[in-house]
C-alpha cells in the first residue's frame, strides 16, 4: 500500500512539473506577440515621433482609436534624450482639454487640463532632470508661462484630448488638436545637453 501511495505522489509531482514547464514555454513563446501590442508600441506605429496624430472612431493601422465619441484624441511619441520637448496649443474656445504624459512602460508621469494650466493654454516642456536643471538656470523668456515636467525615462508618449459635448464644438476641437505641437524645444545648442 505505501508503495502505491509513493507512486501516486511521484506521478502527481512529475505531472505538475511537466505542466508548469509547458505553461512557462507557452508564455515565453507568446511574449513577443503581446509585447508588440502595448500602448507605447502602438503610438510609435502611428508614424514619426514629435508629431501629433489624430485618432478616429475606428482602430487605425496601429490599432488605436478614440474610446469616447464626445472626446477627440491625438497622440504623440517623444524622445527627450537629445533635448527637451515642448507641447503647445492655443485654446480657441474648447470647452475642456486634458493632456497626459506617459513613459514607455505606459506609466502616467504627468497630467494637466485647461483648468490647471496658465490661462487655459497648453504650454508644457518635458525634459530629463539634467535638462531641467539647465533650463531653470538659463530661464529662457520663452518659458515664462510653461509648465516644466521631469521624466526619468527619455522615451514616452503624450495623449491630448479635447471635449466635444455637442456637434457644434467639433470644428473648435478639431482646430485645437490640429494646432497642437509636439516638437523638440530648441533654446540652445543641443550638444550642451
Amino acid at each position: 500500500m505505501p508503495r502505491i501511495f509513493a507512486l501516486q505522489v511521484l506521478f502527481s509531482v512529475v505531472t505538475g512539473l511537466i505542466g508548469a514547464a509547458l505553461l512557462h514555454l507557452v508564455i515565453v513563446l507568446l511574449l513577443p506577440d503581446f509585447s508588440e501590442r502595448d500602448a507605447y508600441t502602438r503610438v510609435l506605429a502611428e508614424g514619426e515621433s514629435h508629431r501629433f496624430y489624430r485618432l478616429g472612431e475606428k482602430p487605425d493601422r496601429a490599432g488605436l482609436s478614440k474610446d469616447d465619441p464626445f472626446v477627440d484624441t491625438a497622440v504623440c511619441a517623444f524622445d527627450v534624450s537629445e533635448g527637451p520637448l515642448r507641447l503647445t496649443a492655443p485654446n480657441g474656445g474648447v470647452p475642456f482639454w486634458s493632456l497626459a504624459v506617459y513613459d514607455q512602460s505606459s506609466n502616467e508621469v504627468f497630467s494637466i487640463n485647461d483648468r490647471t494650466s496658465a490661462g487655459g493654454v497648453l504650454d508644457v516642456v518635458i525634459a530629463t532632470p539634467v535638462q531641467l536643471t539647465s533650463l531653470r538656470q538659463a530661464q529662457p523668456p520663452a518659458l515664462s508661462q510653461s509648465i516644466l515636467v521631469e521624466t526619468t525615462q527619455a522615451e514616452g508618449y503624450v495623449v491630448l484630448r479635447s471635449l466635444v459635448p455637442q456637434p457644434s464644438f467639433a470644428d473648435i476641437a478639431s482646430q485645437f488638436l490640429s494646432q497642437a505641437t509636439c516638437t523638440p524645444f530648441e533654446w540652445r545648442s543641443r550638444s550642451r545637453f
